[in-house]
């Protein structure tokens, strides 16, 4: 494992005061542990293992079907098998480059701060001897793999009822690879936000306002869906949706607490505060629609659960639960409005609003990160969050948040004009009314 991969596993969730603290410890003690040959813990292991394939659950199936019960029954077949061609193709692409680009060190050390370098292309010299962290390199890799596999499925609420399906594989293949490995770069493995202090415990930046500017961008460049506005777009199965945000909501655990790498106090944490913050944002969302709308819907308490759970992300390693009452009910409600109020009057087709979760989730939880990251949790000596007395952690968060909403807002943009040079974007009227089941896959659901 390379130095950016050791960092990533060992002080990725250490302030930076803290971090000097640490290393110079390690310094002062290396001498001692030289002959030492590093260990994999069996339960940090089997924690990560099983922290993995909860994380993998989260698309296939929990996305899936929290998007599929969200569309039409017309487009049902499309949106799952969406979801379920990323997770074969971000599979592959992520063995072949984009792990190699994530997570290893440039040769070039100016380049490092920027992208990852091409030593684990087909994950060539990773063998059961290498470790990261307490864990194997090859657990470490697939668990990070179901960030990868996740991420671009997320957009694909966005622009749902109407892209072609060659179009999307070509988009995503190259969105994860241009946008998603370098901003996971910058943040998780060695690059300049991770260094100048970021505080991303799970995907706060990486994943979800990455996904949600992307999503935002994309169904701007697609147009509205036929009829939108006009025509009633209401979700077909309502109880589909719900199962399936019960699955992230259980995903998510592995998510964020298996994002501490190891089976420890702190990850013990991170799954307490996931829990609180999501039931306080799906109460949060649950009570202000039904002060604007007269009614608690059940579709607005399965969104408000993920709003809660996108918000919680970036904070969970660092925050302690009065901290994730606040990140929770803060989510809870703006992400409503969000979702409402403001894409009512912008007037954007943002299919199942990815914008309104992901990415202004995302932002409030980035924020209350800097606010409410603390010494009690994160076992720093220094202050970490604005509750500690450090305010300038706040503003390197909006750093963090401004170079991950410019680069994937604009990068995305390029692609998809690159992509509809190619092949087109958007498929035929006809196929748009007729539904994109029957059309794209010759299925339909009875």
């Amino acid at each position: 494992m390379t130095e950016t991969g050791k960092e990533k596993g060992l002080l990725r969730h250490i302030p930076l005061g803290a971090a000097a603290t640490t290393l110079a410890l390690l310094a002062s003690v290396g001498s001692a542990f030289a002959d030492e040959a590093p260990k994999i813990d069996s339960g940090s292991t089997a924690w990560m293992l099983t922290s993995s394939a909860l994380v993998l659950m989260m698309t296939i199936p929990g996305l899936a079907l929290f998007y599929g019960g969200m569309v039409r029954k017309k487009n049902v077949v499309t949106i799952v098998a969406q979801n379920f061609a990323l997770t074969a193709l971000m599979t592959v692409i992520w063995t072949v480059i984009t792990y190699s680009l994530a997570f290893r060190a440039n040769p070039s050390e100016a380049m490092n701060a920027y992208i990852g370098g091409f030593d684990r292309l087909f994950l060539r010299g990773m063998d059961v001897n290498a470790i990261s962290g307490v864990i194997p390199e090859s657990v470490f890799m697939v668990f990070q793999m179901t960030f990868a596999i996740i991420t671009p499925a997320l957009i694909t609420g966005a622009f749902a009822d109407r892209m072609k399906f060659s179009s999307m594989l070509a988009f995503m293949t190259l969105w994860a690879i241009f946008i998603y490995a370098p901003i996971a770069h910058w943040v998780w493995g060695g690059g300049f936000l991770g260094t100048a202090g970021v505080l991303d415990f799970a995907g706060g930046t990486v994943v979800h306002i990455n996904a949600g500017i992307a999503g935002l961008v994309t169904c701007l460049v697609l147009g509205p869906r036929k009829g939108y506005g006009h025509e009633n777009m209401a979700p077909h199965n309502v109880i589909l949706t719900m199962i399936g945000a019960s699955l992230l909501w259980v995903g998510w655990f592995g998510f964020n607490a298996g994002s501490e790498l190891a089976a420890d106090g702190r990850a013990g944490f991170a799954f307490v505060v996931t829990q609180v913050a999501t039931g306080m944002a799906a109460l949060a969302w649950m009570f202000a629609e039904w002060l604007v709308h007269k009614k608690p819907t059940l579709l607005g308490m399965c969104s408000g659960a993920v709003a809660g759970l996108v918000a919680i992300t970036p904070a969970s390693g660092f925050v302690d639960p009065v901290g994730a009452l606040w990140i929770g009910l803060a989510a809870g409600i703006i992400c409503f409005v969000a979702s409402t109020s403001v894409k009512r009057a912008i007037g954007y087709d943002d299919a199942l609003d990815v914008f309104g979760v992901h990415c202004v989730g995302g932002i409030v939880g980035a924020l209350l990160t800097g606010v409410f990251a603390t010494m009690a949790v994160t076992g720093a000596t220094a202050p970490v969050g604005a509750i500690d007395g450090n305010w300038g952690q706040v503003m390197t968060q909006i750093k963090g948040i401004a170079y991950t909403l410019v680069y994937s807002g604009i990068g995305t943009f390029v692609l998809l004009m690159i992509v509809k040079i190619f092949f087109g974007l958007r498929v035929s009227p006809q196929e748009e009314v007729e539904g994109l089941d029957i059309n794209l896959h010759g299925e339909v659901v009875q």
